[in-house]
């Protein structure tokens, strides 16, 4: 399979509405896809993927993986988000930087490699759901569902808009919705407790905290107190006054630690929205890092999450196809030559792999 031809599939993939949720089109084009070029393909929900042929597994499985879904059109778009263009260099369309590239660039590369039996590693292709939701029928029951069918994964490449640099630590993401209690009491006569100042306590306390331990490569935890609000009119002392705190976790902590840990600081209720976004690095020692190293790629920590933070315990690295800055973008695309790129360097990744494991 070719370059060219990946971009003829991402062009039909782009021209298939797939918002998270309802990806059923494009994991039906995919399916096809793989089906013609005689790969055994298998289905879970929407999540379309396949082993190597010669599966052994004696020997380590490397996961290729990149989602097919995408977010919803920005409203500010000038084209049509499903009607892919390719002008000047640069195919047009909602989903072709993130993560359609990757995505076909990946797929070229196990279709490829699919009768290869000499590496010593098997490929398995994921092309999941509901990345961009990291809803319940994406990587969170797809994950389960190789176990459930014997298949140990042990190592992932992930394909998402990195420039084709390696991307070897995410930050985690933890909101707090924060509730200072006070009580109500006319300003003129000073009466009652103001709920500001007792926010603003654990708000300066906030932005002094400083965790214990530190990560090695992703260093400290950041919190940030990005909104409040509090009062009804100007002569009332406020009796509640709430506040949001954006946290970016490491690998120093689980999520649920560093909520605990905050909980016990601060006087105010402290709710997390969620503990699912969590932090996750793989060490710079790994074969897949010192195979992007070896053929000329310079790790770095990425400022954006992905599905590496559903996949905890596996040594993930995200290297892909665009630039993240372009992703969820109105007129968003990706140019033809970084997907001729990508595939020559996915290619060029998996032999170096082969000398590093």
């Amino acid at each position: 399979m070719t370059a060219q031809e990946a971009i003829a599939l991402l062009q039909k993939l782009i021209a298939t509405p797939s918002l998270s949720g309802d990806e059923c089109g494009t994991a039906d084009i995919l399916a096809a896809e793989l089906a013609k070029r005689g790969v055994e393909v298998r289905r879970h929900h929407n999540n379309i993927w396949a082993l190597s042929k010669g599966f052994d597994a004696k020997k380590p499985t490397l996961m290729l993986n990149s989602h097919q879904d995408s977010v919803k059109p920005s409203p500010n778009y000038t084209r049509n988000p499903f009607e892919p263009i390719i002008e000047e260099g640069k195919l047009y369309g909602l989903g072709s930087n993130d993560a359609g590239a990757s995505l076909v660039s990946l797929l070229v590369t196990f279709c490829n490699n699919y009768d290869t039996t000499e590496r010593p590693y098997n490929l398995l292709l994921a092309l999941t759901a509901e990345e961009e939701n990291m809803g319940e029928k994406g990587m969170r029951s797809f994950l389960p569902h190789l176990v459930e069918q014997g298949v140990k994964v042990d190592m992932v490449l992930v394909g998402e808009p990195t420039s084709m640099q390696p991307a070897v630590g995410e930050r985690g993401l933890v909101v707090l919705d924060c509730t200072a209690h006070g009580k109500s009491g006319h300003a003129a006569r000073n009466e009652g407790e103001n709920a500001i100042y007792k926010a603003m306590t654990d708000i300066e306390k906030l932005r002094n905290f400083k965790f214990e331990k530190v990560s090695e490569l992703l260093g400290d935890i950041k919190i940030s107190v990005t909104q409040i609000s509090a009062g009804t009119q100007h002569n009332i002392v406020p009796d509640e006054c709430r506040f949001v705190v954006d946290i970016r976790t490491t690998d120093a902590y689980s999520n649920e630690e560093v909520v605990e840990i905050l909980q016990g600081a601060l006087e105010c209720d402290a709710k997390p929205r969620s503990t699912r976004v969590r932090a996750s690095a793989i060490a710079l020692s790994h074969p897949l890092v010192k195979a992007a190293v070896a053929v000329g790629r310079e790790p770095f920590i990425s400022p954006t999450t992905s599905d590496r933070a559903i996949m905890q315990g596996l040594p993930a690295l995200k290297m892909g196809v665009g630039e993240s800055s372009r992703s969820h973008t109105a007129d968003e695309f990706v140019l033809v030559g970084e997907i001729e790129e990508g595939v020559a360097l996915y290619d060029r990744l998996l032999n170096e792999l082969n000398n590093t494991l």
